[in-house]
């Protein structure tokens, strides 16, 4: 018999192959965790205003304290709500490439958990070009703490049976979108630095970013 420290992440791990996403969206509004496809990789995916959720995060991925995750979000005015500013630039990239395999980060805004951060100053958010991510998020109405649904350290996972290689017992669902169209990470910007920096080249070449901001 299981103790409970190790009942702690041994669960029964939904899969949902349909559209609809209703038990995602409860499992999320309740701390839970889910895997969600993205148009990049599958993301583990928990309510980023939760800190205990994200703290969950943290564990189950054995992913170090000072990496701080990425927020998914449906468009740049919900990104505006936990962003201190949004600068005309990430409009201008938001507005181009939104929903896509773009990561902006921009000044964190007062509302969020330190957790989130890393207790730092600013914070990545990115709209996923996928209508299973895009619906949970809807369904949700919060915004997404989803770093890669992997191990730290580990290949990205493209696929829902690559995920459940890594979490099947250990998160309550992951939701099946088939295999991610890119399967590569997305490009992320710092627009909090002047000239704006690149931080991680990916799906999105630096030449489209830079045609649209110069």
């Amino acid at each position: 018999m299981r103790n409970a420290a190790e009942n702690k992440f041994y669960m029964k791990t939904v899969i949902l192959k349909s559209d609809d996403l209703s038990y995602a969206a409860e499992v999320i509004l309740r701390g839970g965790l889910v895997a969600v496809p993205t148009d990049t990789i599958y993301g583990l995916a928990c309510n980023g205003l939760n800190a205990d959720a994200v703290a969950e995060i943290y564990e189950v991925k054995n992913r170090p304290a000072l990496k701080a995750l990425i927020l998914l979000v449906p468009d740049i005015e919900a990104a505006s709500a936990f962003c201190g500013a949004v600068p005309k630039e990430a409009r201008l990239l938001a507005d181009a490439f939104w929903p896509g395999p773009l990561t902006l980060i921009l000044p964190r805004g007062g509302s969020l958990p330190d957790i989130v951060t890393a207790g730092g100053d600013t914070v990545g958010v990115r709209s996923p070009g996928h209508k299973k991510a895009l619906e949970l998020l809807r369904l949700t109405g919060v915004p997404l703490a989803a770093p890669s649904a992997n191990f730290s350290g580990s290949p990205a996972p493209k696929t829902a049976e690559e995920v459940l290689d890594f979490f099947d017992g250990k998160i309550e669902c992951v939701i099946d979108g088939g295999r991610c169209p890119l399967g590569e990470e997305s490009t992320i910007i710092d627009l909090t630095a002047e000239p704006f920096r690149i931080l991680r080249r990916g799906a999105l070449p630096e030449d489209d970013i830079r045609s649209c901001l110069l």
